[in-house]
């Protein structure tokens, strides 16, 4: 399914963080763009950008705002470890709405998916992205079912999809775990472009961590897909804080998603 230009692209999540990176960097490349959040865009909409505001778990509203859409880039929902009750409705029902407005308006999605799919495996040991899943939390085995959706919607309806298990996105890391989970914020938004723009995806997995030396993660979707990361967390080396002092934090790679409520290990 080429990219066709003249439909738009819709950025769920937009008011957050990365949404609003993103948001002024596709209205760079792409002209019909629009923004939804369940909260007002901070500051001002970037020019060339529509923004609606709506709640994913809303079915009626997802579907309105998808209508004619090439590509939803579904970075919506709670992005942080709640409680079941406060997951389900954004990152449970919120992703099948995505999913079937995607199937009836024939768009491809690209899905904001987490290293907390994984967080159970310990670090140090490589991983591929056909290995099994070890979520770390009730958002990790959300972000499982969004992944899961992608497989079904593409072997029964043929919808395509990229899922980036994003590690740490952030202008540079902060700390030690971050040298091998750390995502730039360049390198995010060209497998966007790229996920955006390629011919095909087909179902599509990548892990969303830049050119790290002392990654953890290998061998996705990305070579397919013509996917290339520049950076490299081992820049930061020398500026990053130290390890934590909670034995199942350092032990995973979840890190302190790991650590929460856990008693024994």
């Amino acid at each position: 399914m080429a990219f066709d230009k003249t439909r738009k692209i819709v950025l769920t999540g937009a008011s957050g963080n990365l949404g609003r990176f993103l948001a002024g960097e596709l209205v760079k490349n792409h002209g019909n763009v629009v923004l939804t959040d369940l909260v007002d865009y901070p500051g001002t909409v970037p020019v060339g950008a529509t923004f609606i505001r709506a709640d994913v778990a809303d079915a009626d509203a997802v579907m309105s705002i998808c209508e004619e859409a090439a590509v939803i880039l579904h970075f919506g929902g709670i992005s942080t470890e709640k409680t079941f009750e406060t997951i389900l409705p954004a990152n449970i029902v919120g992703v099948v709405n995505i999913f079937e407005a995607a199937r009836k308006n024939g768009a491809r999605v690209v899905f904001a998916s987490s290293n907390h799919t994984i967080g159970f495996h310990e670090r140090g040991r490589m991983l591929d992205t056909d290995m099994p899943t070890r979520p770390d939390s009730f958002y990790g085995i959300s972000k499982i079912f969004g992944e899961n959706m992608g497989s079904v919607y593409f072997d029964k309806h043929g919808v395509e999809s990229v899922h980036i298990r994003i590690g740490s996105a952030l202008p540079e890391p902060l700390d030690e775990r971050h040298l091998s989970t750390w995502l730039s914020l360049p390198d995010l938004f060209s497998m966007i472009v790229r996920s955006i723009e390629a011919e095909r995806t087909d179902f599509a997995t990548l892990w969303g961590a830049s050119a790290n030396t002392r990654t953890w993660w290998r061998n996705d979707d990305s070579e397919r897909l013509g996917i290339v990361r520049a950076d490299n967390s081992e820049i930061f080396a020398d500026k990053v804080s130290g390890p934590t002092n909670d034995p199942i934090t350092e032990k995973f790679q979840g890190g302190i998603f790991c650590g929460m409520d856990t008693v024994i290990r």
